[in-house]
């Protein structure tokens, strides 16, 4: 089946998954769409492709920020094997890319953040979108500190760093956001204003990687445990949530 078929056929918000021969020797897992219609999207919707690895990682703030959203989007999704032959296609050879009716916007943050204006999540003045983005970059400095660990190789030196994260970093990254929480003006649980925003997403986010080293992180942060919790019931993220693979990363 091939790329421009599948495209040309959409699906009442089924999700479906192909592998796309690119060439002789290389193939690439494709592809989560997800759409509202029938046919062809319409004219004046973007048409989102995602383009990144078979994990959560740095591209799940993005996915995240879609599917609350309720935007259709292609996704593509690249093994760890596969990534040598594609790298050299990409504009500063990292992923996540995502590809906006063919533009090709790179670095994750940023493209949450574009996400985030585009779909009225970023906060609703400048002051909103620096305590939103203050969240987000907490969330991404919690993800680099998980990553060592999860790709440390020395066994000895991972049972460190896993201790480490333990007792020390998650308890620190729970009080930063419960600050941030309790500080921001945020009303009916949320981090910043009264509604959902990136930032309620992306400590959701954080603390899915946490939560997978120490299952009670956060019984000693009820607001976070609550806000955690009002995320998951978000109508349009809890299909996708309860559909997600499991990942470690």
């Amino acid at each position: 089946m091939s790329v421009h078929t599948y495209l040309n056929s959409y699906l009442y918000h089924e999700t479906i998954y192909i592998r796309v021969p690119q060439d002789q020797n290389h193939q690439l897992t494709v592809i989560q769409l997800r759409t509202p219609v029938y046919g062809h999207p319409p004219h004046n919707m973007p048409a989102y492709k995602l383009t990144y690895f078979t994990v959560r990682g740095r591209g799940e703030l993005i996915r995240l920020a879609l599917e609350t959203a309720g935007k259709s989007y292609e996704e593509v999704k690249v093994t760890f094997a596969d990534w040598p032959a594609l790298k050299p296609n990409m504009p500063t050879g990292q992923l996540p890319v995502l590809e906006v009716d063919g533009k090709q916007l790179v670095q994750s943050l940023a493209i949450a953040r574009y996400l985030g204006k585009e779909f009225g999540m970023a906060g609703e003045c400048s002051m909103e979108q620096c305590l939103v983005d203050q969240v987000i970059d907490t969330g991404a400095d919690g993800l680099t500190a998980y990553v060592k660990w999860y790709f440390e190789k020395d066994e000895e030196k991972k049972a460190e760093l896993k201790k480490e994260l333990v007792e020390t970093t998650i308890p620190k990254f729970a009080q930063m956001f419960t600050t941030f929480l309790e500080n921001s003006g945020g009303k009916n649980g949320f981090f910043v204003g009264s509604k959902l925003t990136l930032a309620d997403l992306a400590c959701h986010e954080a603390f899915t990687d946490f939560l997978q080293l120490n299952a009670d992180a956060l019984n000693d942060f009820p607001k976070l445990a609550a806000n955690r919790q009002k995320v998951e019931e978000n109508e349009t993220l809890k299909q996708y949530l309860a559909k997600r693979p499991e990942s470690v990363i």
